[in-house]
Formats: C-alpha cells, structure tokens, sequence
C-alpha cells in the first residue's frame, strides 16, 4: 500500500550467523554502498554480517514514508543513494524523470528469490514498458487472528466465511477498508457476487460500486457479529484483549504478536481464499555510483540466511526463498502456521489503485459503518 505503517513485532532475537557462509563469495570486495531505507531494514546484525563477509561499508540513511522516499530522490536528482525501497505499488511515484534504473537481471541472483513473489511483482507494479525497475524484497499481509480455544479451525480452512458466521455477536474485529475487499473475495469465492476475485474492483467506477454495493448489504445483514473497528495496530490488538472479540480481520504482526506477548491461544492464519498481501522492493536509481556494491548487497539480503535474519529483525516476511528454515523456532512456526500449503502462492495482492478507488473505497466505508 502507499501509506504503509511500519509496525513492530515481539522482538523474536536475531539468527546467529557466521560471516565465513557468505565469506567473499564472488561479492564486490572494496568500496561503500549508499542505501536509503524504512527505518528498521538495516539493523547492525546484518551490517556487520554484510561489512565483515564483502569488505564494503553500508551507509545507511532512513525515511518514514513512500512519499518521503520518492520525493528526496526526486529532489536530489536520483542521486546519493545506490539501494532504496519502495512500495511496489508506487513506482508511478518514480517515471516522472526516471528516477529508477531498469534492474539488471545479469548481476542479480533471480534464484534466491521466492518464484510466486518474482512473477506476482510484475503485475503489482515492479515493470514499465515491459522492463523491470523492482525487486521483491519483503512482505506482509491482513488476514484472520482467532482465539483456538474458540474457534477449532484446521490449518488450510480459515475462511473470511468464519467472520460472519452465526453466534459471533459482538465477537469479531474489522478493519472496514480491508473487509469491503476481503468481502468482495470471499463473495466471489461463493458466486454470490462474482468479481474476478475482487480484481474487477479496479475494472471502473461502475464496476466499484456494484461490488462494494453487494459487499455493503452482506456485512448489514451480519452486523450484529460486528464487536469492533479499527485502524491501526494499537487498535486492533485492543479489540481482543479489551473489547472481547474472538477473531478478527487483521495484519499479520498482530495475531503474531498476540500469540507471543499475551497468550498462545491466538492465532493468525491466512484465509484459504487468500490473505491481503502488501509488497516493498529493492530498486536501483537511476544515478547510483556503487553499482556492484548494490547488487552485492541486494544478492547477500536476498539469501536465505539473511533473510532470515531480517525477518527475526523486524517481523516482516523476507522474499528470499527459504528464509523461513532461517527464522527463529517461534518465528518459523508462525510463518508455517500461517502459511500452510499454497497460501503464499495464493495471496491477493493489494495492485496499484486506479484514480476513482480510493475515494469510492472512502465513500463506501461510510456506509459500512451506518449501516
């Protein structure tokens, strides 16, 4: 999404890992390496790992925002930085002066990158002109936080369904922007309004407002499940341990971190008719200096050790194929929890929104809230 917030996870302790695994394998060996990056990326686990095993120093700089990121770049004419990290579904953010170089697949290791992640990216975002401009780096995702000793639900059959199932008064936490589309899925997953799996959402205004129209009247008829909205992170956490829900619409690191700091019996899980997913990259600008060094650094976080690592850093989901083996126990057993199957391969991505959605989405979420 444009307007990601960057949310914290119960810090799970990071991987040990030794820098001789990566120990000067064919990696740039002198030089620096400029990245400008969400705050909590580059943490000193892995820039002593990255510095120690290549030679090359990381001068790490930070933003806040996809809108910060694009417009110091734009401002510095795409220069100063070799590395930096968009949201896939911003790139437009960059055409204008071509602030992004087109990625060079000679010098990146495509392997070490999840297939379903690689090929999802072209369609979300990360190709102009039928050339690349990002790279998969990390992800996320909203799905469904449920109390076990509740709702016995097997691994693989979460479904958006057990939000509005009969018996939930008051139980369930929603988000409304996200369940208008999760709704939208989960109706089209039935047949009871088909949209191409929510994707005709972005198909024109017309099409918005029949689907968010259907969506709208089905959460009316289940209001009374209902217990709480919210709209960040705070929030949401709070409407399990203080509003008394059950289960809920929510981000990944919630449910996660619920089961870590509060008890076990929460769970998160991604629906079978897929979890929303959010998407940040790597690119290159369009004036870096340190070219080798970048897709020494790219190829080196992109491994399954230090994607591992990343993910233990900071909670979110490296796109590194593997990185799961590399997690910590608690870490990895959420991931496998989480993602049982073919869910990775099953997410619904949140694409780039047309002109006309956001403020019909707002419009619509109005009227899912009196209705």
């Amino acid at each position: 999404m444009t307007n990601l917030t960057r949310r914290s996870l119960l810090a799970t302790g990071a991987a040990t890992l030794a820098a001789p695994l990566f120990a000067r394998r064919s990696l740039a060996s002198s030089g620096a390496v400029n990245v400008f990056a969400w705050g909590d990326y580059f943490q000193p686990n892995i820039v002593e790992a990255f510095e120690e095993a290549t030679g090359i120093k990381i001068n790490v700089s930070t933003y806040g925002s996809n809108e910060e990121a694009a417009s110091k770049l734009r401002a510095a004419g795409a220069k100063g930085f070799d590395l930096i990290f968009p949201s896939v579904d911003t790139r437009p953010n960059y055409d204008e002066g071509d602030l992004l170089a087109e990625i060079d697949e000679t010098r990146l290791n495509v392997t070490l990158i999840e297939p379903s992640l690689w090929r999802s990216s072209l369609e979300l975002g990360a190709a102009r002109r039928g050339k690349r401009y990002l790279v998969p780096f990390t992800w996320g995702t909203e799905g469904i936080t449920y109390d076990s000793a509740v709702h016995a639900v097997a691994p693989g059959e979460l479904s958006y369904g057990h939000l509005w199932a009969d018996g939930l008064d008051g139980k369930v936490a929603l988000r409304q922007k996200s369940i208008l589309v999760s709704l939208a899925i989960y109706l089209d997953a039935t047949g009871e309004l088909p949209s191409n799996r929510a994707m005709d959402l972005y198909k024109s205004e017309e099409d918005t407002r029949r689907i968010f129209d259907g969506c709208v009247a089905y959460a009316a008829k289940h209001k009374k499940n209902i217990g709480s909205y919210w709209n960040n992170a705070t929030e949401a956490t709070s409407a399990f341990t203080d509003a008394g829900c059950t289960i809920g619409q929510t981000w990944d690191t919630t449910g996660i971190k619920l089961n870590g700091e509060i008890d076990p019996k929460w769970r998160y899980g991604a629906p079978k008719e897929g979890a929303l997913a959010w998407m940040d990259t790597a690119a290159v600008p369009a004036g870096a200096e340190n070219i080798d060094q970048a897709y020494a650094l790219l190829n080196f976080l992109l491994s399954p050790e230090i994607g591992g690592m990343f993910s233990n850093n900071t909670g979110y989901n490296s796109a590194a194929a593997g990185s799961a083996a590399h997690m910590s126990d608690a870490g990895r057993a959420a991931f496998e929890f989480a993602y049982p199957g073919e869910a990775v391969a099953n997410l619904w991505w949140w694409p780039m929104f047309t002109p006309w959605f956001s403020q019909v989405r707002e419009e619509y979420v109005e009227k899912l809230t009196n209705a």
